[in-house]
């Protein structure tokens, strides 16, 4: 269980929206928008390929802490890596504990953990994404609902993975639900 916890967060920790953008040439992505190292910051660079290539590497950490903690240790292996790779992205130590909102990488290892909830989750993301064209709008709802479907699809063990995930996404979005009550967060493809 300690290899599984070591092993996920050490790849969640992998700043690739931050690795990508800075061999790109455009610099820290830290400077610009929102100042995360994720994809949806990355999208506001206007560079959307990196910005995809972001949410994959992303969401594949997930899946990779998931694979392997489930080879090392089981059911219960495979969501304590999933958590430890949230927890890695959130909190990556080469960046002084100050990383991104773990949605994709939450999703990736929802992914890897239990296709079906994974798959479920994403669509939350993208059916509530698509009608507000708020990025966070999506994350939130589908974190909310994430737990539910992998408890009712999964089972326990996942389900509890997912719960955890999704307080750690709801609290890292703090600062989006002030904006989405206030009516001022920003939409997909803007730069603010």
């Amino acid at each position: 269980m300690i290899g599984a916890a070591i092993l996920g967060y050490l790849l969640g920790a992998i700043p690739f929206g931050l690795l990508l953008t800075r061999a790109a040439g455009l610099g820290d992505i830290r400077a610009i928008g929102s100042g995360n190292i994720g994809a949806t910051n990355v999208l506001r660079t206007g560079r959307r390929g990196l910005a995809a290539a972001t949410l994959l590497l992303d969401a594949a950490k997930g899946a990779a802490a998931v694979l392997l903690g489930g080879w090392l240790a089981g059911t219960a292996g495979a969501a304590i890596g999933g958590l430890a790779a949230t927890l890695g992205h959130l909190f990556p130590l080469w960046l002084r504990f100050k990383g991104g909102k773990g949605v994709a990488t939450g999703l990736g290892a929802l992914l890897a953990a239990s296709p079906p909830t994974g798959a479920a989750t994403a669509l939350v993301w993208l059916l509530v994404a698509g009608l507000t064209r708020i990025s966070s709008a999506g994350a939130l709802a589908a974190a909310a609902a994430s737990p539910i479907l992998a408890w009712l699809i999964a089972g326990r063990t996942i389900g509890l993975m997912a719960l955890a995930i999704a307080l750690l996404i709801w609290a890292r979005h703090h600062a989006n639900i002030r904006r989405l009550l206030a009516g001022t967060e920003p939409r997909i493809g803007g730069r603010g």
